[in-house]
């Protein structure tokens, strides 16, 4: 039976694809976009904390796949309550928060078992707080809600669903020889084409990218920042996942999530570059203009936490409310640091460092890179 984007795709093929997905040219690509990954895990690894990476990043990944589902929360919202939850938050603002709780949490979760069914699920219920089961009604369908215009609807019963799953879970471990990057790529897709739970399923799976990467050995933390590069593309992100489903064009697909991948670790390295940077120019100016000497805790928690209070510093850096005070305000009085007053709290932002985050600076596709 031919696909329609009307019907259940009840007939999702299951993995591996039935074509040729290995070109030489998706090779060639995974080749360039292991390096990048590499260069990237090993660059953070000789961090002097790496926990700034994991920390900020992640909070800015959770941001961007949450705006994918249109979920949006500005970077100011989202780095003060990180670490101060609190019912003034938006709704979005802690809907987005629970993105990076789940990420966390699937971390945890690969830890003690492999990757799989029941990790999609953690994931999916950790992200809503409720708990999200397999599908189990009909009528769920990709398009537009007000026309009823689906663009596509996937595979509805419950069994079949989990048939799907089974055998998506089945593949992420039994792949053998295949590249685990071209492993992330189709699963990715295929997770997205069994759209297994009623929300979420974007998050879900954009999560388990991540949780790939660091299974299969390729990343020692969450610092792929992988959902910034779907913003930036989220047309072609949503035409190459329909070809696969109505043309088969698993190559183009392939070869766009290698892009993105090649593109996100080389782009993070520059980051890291500009940190390390911050750094001793921010440890040259605590030492100038504050007591604190030598106490790398205060420059940690000013990175860790760009959004930092006057208790975080007590807290991390064991002294009293007047010295933690003292030094912030040294800090903002010279420029280093600025600071901000919403009611009650006093927030100190690192503005410096919020720049070298947030700057969206992809470097240039290398010239041998296929073109779409």
């Amino acid at each position: 039976m031919p696909w329609s984007p009307d019907e259940p795709y009840n007939e999702l093929p299951p993995l591996p694809p039935g074509v040729d997905f290995e070109t030489k040219a998706v090779l060639r690509q995974a080749i360039r976009a292991r390096a990048a990954l590499a260069a990237l895990d090993q660059a953070a690894k000789r961090m002097q904390n790496p926990m700034v990476l994991v920390h900020s990043l992640s909070l800015l990944e959770a941001q961007a796949s949450s705006e994918i589902e249109n979920i949006v929360t500005t970077t100011d919202d989202l780095f003060r309550y990180a670490y101060d939850p609190s019912d003034s938050a938006s709704a979005e603002t802690k809907e987005t928060l629970r993105y990076r709780a789940a990420l966390f949490s699937g971390l945890e979760a690969i830890r003690s078992r492999p990757l799989s069914v029941s990790t999609a699920v953690e994931v999916c219920t950790n992200i809503h707080r409720r708990e999200m089961g397999v599908r189990q009604l009909p009528g769920t369908f990709i398009g537009d809600p007000q026309t009823g215009k689906a663009v596509y609807t996937p595979p509805t019963g419950e069994a079949l669903i989990r048939d799907k799953l089974d055998n998506w879970a089945d593949f992420i471990h039994s792949a053998g020889e295949i590249d685990p990057l071209i492993v992330m790529a189709i699963a990715h897709y295929q997770l997205e084409a069994i759209h297994p739970f009623e929300d979420g399923n974007g998050r879900t799976g954009r999560i388990i990218n991540v949780l790939q990467l660091v299974e299969a050995g390729l990343l020692s933390a969450p610092i792929l920042y992988l959902s910034r590069f779907i913003i930036r593309n989220k047309d072609e992100y949503y035409r190459l996942l329909l070809a696969v489903t109505r043309d088969g064009a698993w190559e183009e697909w392939i070869s766009f999530v290698l892009r993105g991948l090649y593109e996100t670790a080389t782009t993070t390295l520059r980051k890291i570059d500009r940190i390390h940077e911050l750094q001793e120019a921010m440890r040259a100016e605590i030492k100038r203009h504050t007591t604190a000497g030598s106490n790398s805790d205060l420059l940690d928690v000013l990175l860790e936490n760009p959004y930092a209070r006057i208790g975080s510093v007590m807290e991390r850096c064991a002294v009293s409310r007047p010295t933690a005070t003292a030094w912030l305000n040294a800090l903002v009085d010279n420029g280093t640091l600025a600071d901000l007053k919403i009611g009650r709290d006093r927030l100190f932002i690192n503005t410096s460092f919020m720049r070298i985050l947030t700057r969206d600076d992809p470097p240039e596709a290398p010239a041998e890179q296929t073109q779409f």
